[in-house]
């Protein structure tokens, strides 16, 4: 008998964590850099501290232009701080984000009849951020005038010409499209996403409250740290008990209904389709023509019209009492603070589906078409029966291609404003507090900044609700099978 052999142990690669990979793409990055000056041109050295100098040396005139004429214009702008409202931008902006140089302004001088402006320190914030975000503009593009020019010089190195403007031109249009047409939507993202986001999440750290402003007669506000953060738990600010009382049980039912909406429109969706798709049977188009109805008419229009159906005053109220079935109108969507809570909440959940199943059911009927159907002649030929091919193949299938809208269905869920603030307004309504019984954090933080002007404390809620539906999305989708396993299906 021949000897076995047994075979060698398999050394698996440890990886290295990120703060590893981290430390090591900042020291390559360094020493790269360093090696681009050493080893560059006088024009590449130059690119430097002069915008352009290297395109110059290469006699890339326009292109050395372009970076010359955006870097002066972003120092005169830096320099010179134009201001707006006596607001100003530039170094000056930077100086004032600490808003410690705040004056209170409203003083009248009745020998020269001016008027003494005080400090706006919401624009001094924006401003502030305003100059931080053209800053990293300007080190981009310093970035961007050394590549140009140590690209020429590696041209050069291997004996081609450095490519002109036209040239470049032409390669923007064919091999980086996707570039010119990607760079308009990252700045407008940036303009319009990035700046008013990083710029609402700065008012978490202040004093920003609208209401204590009003009593002080000030339009003041300071950086206070985390003390906005700290008073969810302890009950200080200007909400103080309101939110200590009532965010958990916000948070407990956000997350209650995000998942009963998820779960029933989903799994009604599916079933939905396998009925509508079901071989045999008549007026198929029928059937999906009613359905896609609800996704063609506005939802709002619908549950606006579904508030007034089971209002205090509505058909079902009325049909309900002339039968002799009540004595009195029933508060289905909660709409008065003597109405049932959890009623409510039901009633919610149930004409959720009326808007949220006919979604799944067009994605699911796509997908089952999709399903190889030798999967389920081998299962007949096994004798498998139809329940048993439905948990085994069918919605293995379904969970598998649609894990990415089950996770964006239920983040979507959590932020439903519309559902949530047209049919019921976040009641019934609780004596002394804001949030009522079916408010979400959405609808809550709605109402604490729209209605009481706590900004500060609405934008606290939302970076909360933003870190609850990031964690669980990330780490629900980087578990699933759709992330691990995208080029396979078993």
């Amino acid at each position: 008998m021949a000897p076995s052999i047994k075979s060698a142990p398999i050394n698996k690669v440890k990886k290295d964590n990120f703060f590893v990979r981290f430390g090591r793409g900042i020291g390559e990055w360094f020493t790269n850099f360093g090696k681009r000056f050493a080893d560059g041109s006088i024009g590449t050295k130059l690119s430097h501290f002069i915008f352009g100098a290297g395109n110059f040396y290469h006699k890339q005139y326009i292109k050395g232009t372009m970076f010359l004429v955006l870097q002066i214009l972003i120092i005169l702008f830096l320099v010179l701080c134009p201001s707006v409202n006596g607001t100003p931008y530039g170094y000056k902006a930077l100086a004032n984000l600490s808003l410690s140089n705040v004056t209170e302004g409203g003083d009248f001088d009745p020998n020269t009849g001016a008027f003494t402006q005080g400090s706006n320190c919401m624009l001094m914030v924006l401003f502030g951020f305003v100059t931080i975000a053209v800053i990293i503009i300007y080190i981009i593009l310093w970035f961007k005038s050394i590549q140009s020019s140590y690209k020429a010089d590696m041209d050069i190195k291997v004996g081609k010409k450095p490519t002109t403007f036209i040239e470049d031109l032409k390669e923007l249009l064919d091999s980086k499209f996707h570039v010119l047409m990607l760079t308009p939507t990252c700045i407008a993202a940036l303009v319009f996403t990035v700046l008013p986001t990083i710029f609402m999440i700065s008012l978490a750290f202040s004093t920003y409250n609208q209401q204590d402003m009003d009593a002080q007669m000030t339009t003041l506000f300071h950086w206070n740290g985390f003390h906005n953060f700290v008073a969810v738990f302890t009950g200080d600010g200007t909400l103080g008990m309101e939110i200590k009382n009532r965010f958990f049980p916000v948070l407990g039912w956000t997350l209650v209904w995000a998942i009963l909406a998820t779960v029933t429109c989903y799994f009604g969706g599916i079933i939905l389709a396998l009925l509508i798709n079901k071989k045999g049977l008549k007026g198929k188009k029928i059937f999906r023509t009613i359905f896609i109805l609800t996704i063609a008419v506005p939802q709002f229009i619908s549950l606006l019209a579904v508030r007034n159906i089971l209002g205090e005053y509505g058909p079902v109220n009325s049909l309900l009492q002339n039968l002799g079935w009540t004595t009195g109108p029933i508060g289905f969507l909660g709409l008065n603070a003597a109405d049932n809570e959890y009623l409510a909440k039901v009633m919610v959940v149930i004409i959720n589906l009326w808007v949220g199943i006919p979604y799944t059911m067009l994605m699911t009927s796509g997908i089952l078409m999709n399903i190889p159907s030798d999967l389920y002649e081998a299962a007949t030929v096994d004798g498998a029966s139809k329940t048993k091919m439905f948990f085994k193949i069918t919605l293995p299938y379904v969970i598998f291609v649609t894990t990415p809208y089950l996770i964006s269905s239920f983040v979507g869920n959590i932020n439903s404003f519309n559902t949530i603030f047209l049919l019921t307004g976040g009641g019934p309504t609780y004596v002394g507090y804001q949030a009522g019984g079916t408010d979400l954090l959405v609808t809550w933080l709605y109402k604490v900044t729209i209605d009481q002007g706590s900004y500060n404390t609405g934008a606290v809620i939302g970076i909360f609700t933003f870190m609850i539906t990031a964690t669980i999305t990330l780490v629900t989708y980087r578990r699933s099978k759709a992330y691990n396993e995208e080029d396979t299906f078993q």
